[in-house]
């Protein structure tokens, strides 16, 4: 619920704002600067908080080992930067705030489809595969769009370009959030799942 809340509230944000911020160009996190920026900060600490909530179902279940749950709260610890650091405003300069801001987001886009590809492995679960394969997919879905946003970035580094020049920054940004955003409301609905029948069937045979 808190993630749906906190998704609702930026999308809200961006959808308020189209005739002053352009959505191809400039980021989510623009939000966070002015009178909306206490506002984008709950919907984003309103989704961190959500992720831990997921995270901790995943492991109560045992459906996530130590390795995917530490990748999926460092997701949240990053959002939590994210959403407690304003990023640079470039009409004032750059600030201390925006460093931790940028390096919050970058530490959350990157765990996120890390830990869905460590915790959602089908093979791992076997009675589990429908979810566990949409929550891997997605996962690398994730994993593509931050290959083709380094891919410009490089191809912008050897033209002399800045990478915020080689590409829609705005809708790139967007394109990766909802990926990952689809990504935990796969492992969210895993977590809220109800045991499939040859689940329960197996766990029957091995406490008898």
């Amino acid at each position: 619920m808190a993630v749906g809340l906190g998704i609702t509230v930026v999308i809200g944000l961006d959808v308020a704002r189209l005739d002053e911020l352009n959505p191809l160009r400039r980021t989510i996190s623009e939000h966070g600067l002015g009178p909306t920026g206490w506002i984008f900060a709950v919907a984003v600490g309103l989704l961190a908080a959500g992720s831990v909530a997921i995270g901790v179902g995943l492991l109560r279940r045992r459906l996530a080992g130590v390795a995917g749950t530490v990748a999926l709260m460092a997701w949240s610890v990053g959002l939590f930067v994210a959403a407690t650091f304003p990023k640079h405003n470039w009409a004032v300069g750059p600030s201390l705030s925006g460093t931790i801001h940028r390096w919050g987001s970058i530490v959350a886009f990157l765990a996120l489809p890390i830990a869905a590809l460590i915790i959602a492995r089908p093979w791992r679960h076997p009675e589990w595969r429908r979810s566990a394969v949409i929550a891997y997919v997605l996962g690398i879905g994730s994993v593509l769009v931050i290959a083709g946003m380094g891919t410009m970035m490089v191809i912008g580094w050897q033209n002399g370009l800045a990478w915020w020049q080689v590409m829609p920054l705005g809708l790139v940004e967007r394109t990766l959030a909802a990926v990952e955003v689809a990504t935990l409301i796969a492992l969210g609905v895993w977590a809220s799942a109800r045991q499939p029948a040859y689940g329960r069937k197996t766990a029957i045979r091995s406490s008898t």
